[in-house]
């Protein structure tokens, strides 16, 4: 992954679809070692990340993580997640976060050198090319080796850098070797909703 110590550089992480890229290539993400590893690498101004969560009166499965992230260096970026049945009588949710990612990445660009979006949504292609008109770098961040690949060719495509999230594992989740910290790794459990039970 190219990255330049000088540059300006924000972080936009779709939660749901790097948890999906993680869960593919079967590691959990460790955020303080992801936010390490880029705080060491560029002149990190902001890590934005974005959830959609259920309001309900349930425990949310995602809540603790997302309290974890705000008080720990993350912007976090949240709406409400709709509920709802498929017609085979699953439970599913819905969510997208693509409009707030879109018009951070926008309102960001005067501001930054390098932007850095782990999606492999195709949808983001056009953004990507709006902020780069405006002189920023852009870096996606996803999986080609999952299975199924979560990266849209146009996106990959339209990347200045396109960076499989399979590449940098080993820098952003704890290792076997390690001792087993206090509390449970911090991972993004939003697709266990939509799961059937």
């Amino acid at each position: 992954m190219i990255i330049h110590k000088t540059e300006r550089t924000c972080l936009f992480i779709d939660g749901s679809s790097l948890y999906s890229a993680s869960r593919g290539l079967n590691f959990d993400v460790d955020y303080r070692k992801l936010l390490d590893f880029f705080s060491n690498r560029c002149n990190l101004l902001r890590a934005h990340y974005y959830a959609a969560i259920l309001d309900t009166e349930e425990y949310s499965p995602i809540k603790p993580l997302t309290d974890w992230l705000s008080y720990n260096g993350y912007f976090l970026v949240t709406k409400t997640a709709r509920e709802y049945t498929d017609q085979n009588g699953r439970r599913r949710i819905k969510g997208n976060m693509d409009i707030e990612i879109a018009v951070d990445m926008m309102e960001a660009a005067p501001r930054i050198d390098h932007a850095i979006l782990f999606t492999g949504d195709s949808d983001f292609r056009r953004v990507v090319e709006a902020v780069q008109r405006q002189g920023v770098r852009v870096s996606v961040v996803s999986s080609m080796r999952s299975s199924p690949p979560l990266i849209g060719d146009e996106l990959r495509r339209q990347a200045d850098q396109f960076v499989d999230l399979a590449d940098i594992a080993d820098e952003i989740t704890r290792r076997q070797a390690e001792p087993r910290p206090r509390q449970t790794p911090i991972r993004h459990p939003a697709d266990q909703l939509s799961e059937p039970e």
